[in-house]
């Protein structure tokens, strides 16, 4: 029995022994040099990665507009329709030709009937049976013809409903009902889903832009406290006015404006230096302090000269220190 309650006792000292060891690890810090990026703030703008046409594969007039600027559509969907009056009229004279055609197949078909049955008896003569069977399929060839290019009719009127192209924000439609338009001509503009921020690098920075690099951005420019992170997707080649131009990806950007500036802060090199949680600074007076640990049981505060706020996605609220500690120095949350 008293071996039990020994072991017992022993495993709570030793889980409170573990607990007050994750506490002190939570509540210390060490100092230690890190490579920090050295940020430059650029502005962005928040646009699609391709802006699509949707464009009209007949001429005609605009009967109908199915959308309006910042409506979402899908790929596929119906942005207008286009009418043009003309194919009606071809499709009508079609259709009496192909009724027409219709009913002298019929009257083709009952004289070769007819002069098979004579032939058979030996009434008519041979030729009289082919000349039946000749009319037979040039009628009969005819109302094929006819029957294709009602179907080419067909698809030219199918083809006047303008579909979306792709997925995305509808950003402008140059047309209303009743618009006169050839083919090709674009109904509305379509910005592909998934967003991006565009950005645009003095080329004095080019050598340090790569894709795969992290870019920060200030909470507030999306209405989001605390920063945040995102990755340069891609980087084109070509220099526009002295500047690189650069795709970044960023979670919560939105599907609606396009255009949008944002602030953004890219790496233009690397250096080393000191960075810790800011909740181990304090501010007295007007000058920031650190507590440092001496020895088990002393800890002092020391003057530090504070930099620029770096946050990184493991450090919400890193904080560059310029001066006053060294690496190894154990600093302790106030």
């Amino acid at each position: 029995m008293r071996a039990g309650i020994v072991v017992v006792v022993a495993l709570a000292l030793f889980a409170q022994a573990a607990f007050v060891q994750e506490a002190v690890a939570q509540e210390t810090f060490v100092v230690a040099p890190k490579a920090l990026a050295d940020e430059k703030a650029v502005f962005a703008t928040v646009e699609s990665a391709s802006v699509v046409p949707a464009r009209a594969r007949i001429g005609g007039t605009v009967a109908e507009l199915s959308v309006k600027e910042g409506d979402a559509v899908k790929q596929g969907q119906v942005v207008a329709t286009i009418g043009d009056e003309k194919l009606a009229l071809q499709m009508k004279s079609l259709d009496a030709q192909i009724a027409g055609l219709e009913a002298q197949v019929a009257q083709a078909q009952t004289d070769l009937t007819r002069g098979e049955d004579l032939f058979s008896r030996g009434t008519i003569p041979k030729t009289r049976l082919d000349e039946a069977r000749t009319a037979f399929n040039v009628t009969s060839n005819a109302l094929k013809a006819r029957t294709a290019e009602r179907s080419v009719i067909q698809q030219q009127v199918t083809e006047g409903r303008v579909l979306a192209p792709t997925s995305g924000r509808v950003l402008k439609v140059p047309v209303t009902t009743g618009t006169v338009i050839m083919s090709g001509e674009t109904i509305a503009t379509v910005a592909e889903q998934n967003f991006v921020l565009r950005l645009r690098v003095p080329e004095r920075h080019a050598r340090f832009l790569k894709a795969g690099d992290p870019v920060r951005i200030d909470g507030e420019e999306l209405g989001k406290s605390g920063a945040q992170f995102g990755t340069v997707r891609l980087v084109y080649p070509q220099i526009e006015d002295g500047r690189v131009v650069a795709d970044a990806t960023v979670a919560g950007l939105g599907d609606y404006f396009v255009g949008e500036r944002i602030r953004v802060w890219v790496s233009a090199g690397e250096r080393t230096g000191f960075i810790v949680p800011g909740s181990f600074i304090v501010t007295r007076f007007g000058i920031d302090y650190a507590g440092l640990r001496k020895d088990a049981k002393s800890v002092i505060d020391v003057p530090v000269q504070r930099g620029r706020e770096l946050p990184r996605p493991d450090m919400p609220d890193a904080l560059e220190i310029l001066s006053g500690l060294k690496s190894g120095d154990v600093l302790v949350r106030p």
